[in-house]
């Protein structure tokens, strides 16, 4: 790709000012090592793995991109704030064992207190030398003044209500929110726009408003080397912009491995199939869940639970990860 230099390349010492965001059940090591090869950055997703597994992971992407041990490694880790709630008072705490293998950053969100996380990543890091770079995503003005002020965060991922996956509810549009977050903060972290982004015109004219940067996640999935399965990769080529939804009625019927689950306010968009069909003919939960649980037995494609942005309708063929 063509060299594309703002505050967040020189910043990150990247070339061109793209962000792969973390995606559980999407994102890929492989993603991850070829958008370092083609100077973006990347984030593999946390979720509910463990430390080993994530451990596992991130030796994969060393060794790929032939980071010696005790280097930092160009690649992030991202965080749940509600599953950190649960991980780091366990045997098996996520955070330091994530810090120990050096990653470049690290992404928090969805939390009700992720300042307490950024204030010990901030705690480890006083003790070596390498400084890990802090995201943390932000949904409105207030976020991020908290965020920028309060937990002096690196970069803010300023998300809007167009981005696949979970997020704010109440969020607004991209294009709005982005130029009231920068009016607000016009020297402090850096600045990542995200939601619905999908094309380069859109990314120009994101840099143009004054981002320093894009995160992107659905344009991720168009790819080879994308976690999702082929019937996922097919139903994503064939949607359109008004192919995805947004709410809890996608996490209703697809439990988490715990009783928690996401924070008030959040909910997630994703493609539009027989799972919303079955909410808006008013059938209960019982019977959603087992639907969607006798179709995901039977493998058919009508009730597969496809987390995707409104950008979806823009990508139109799976390519690879950095084209």
């Amino acid at each position: 790709m063509q060299p594309i230099y703002t505050k967040y390349t020189r910043a990150t010492n990247i070339s061109v000012p793209i962000t792969l965001a973390p995606m559980y059940y999407a994102s890929t090591p492989q993603m991850i090592i070829e958008a370092a090869r083609a100077g973006a950055f990347g984030f593999i997703a946390a979720g509910f793995d463990s430390s080993l597994k994530l451990k596992t992971q991130m030796a994969s992407i060393r060794d790929a991109l032939e980071v010696p041990q005790g280097q930092p490694v160009s690649m992030g880790v991202g965080l749940l704030g509600w599953i950190l709630d649960l991980t780091e008072t366990s045997d098996d705490p996520r955070i330091p064992a994530v810090l120990e293998e050096m990653p470049t950053a690290i992404w928090f969100a969805f939390g009700s207190d992720l300042g307490r996380y950024v204030a010990q990543v901030r705690d480890y890091d006083s003790k070596r030398d390498h400084k890990t770079t802090i995201y943390v995503i932000v949904s409105s003005v207030t976020e991020a003044l908290c965020a920028a002020n309060e937990w002096k965060v690196d970069v803010l991922v300023v998300q809007g209500i167009e981005a696949g996956g979970h997020g704010t509810a109440a969020a607004p549009p991209l294009f709005n929110l982005l130029p009231r977050v920068l009016e607000e903060i016009s020297d402090g972290p850096l600045i990542l726009a995200a939601g619905g982004i999908s094309t380069g015109s859109q990314i120009a004219a994101l840099l143009a408003m004054g981002a320093d940067g894009v995160a992107m996640g659905t344009r991720f999935l168009f790819t080879t080397e994308c976690m999702y399965n082929e019937d996922m990769k097919s139903v994503l080529v064939e949607s359109d912009l008004n192919s995805t939804t947004r709410g809890l009625l996608f996490d209703d019927v697809n439990p988490t491995p715990t009783p928690v689950t996401w924070p008030e306010g959040i909910d997630g968009r994703a493609i539009v199939n027989k799972l919303v069909t079955d909410f808006k003919e008013g059938l209960s939960l019982d019977e959603r869940k087992k639907r969607y649980a006798e179709a995901k037995q039977k493998a058919e494609k009508d009730r597969l639970i496809i987390w995707a942005g409104v950008g979806v309708g823009n990508v139109q063929r799976i390519m690879p990860t950095m084209v």
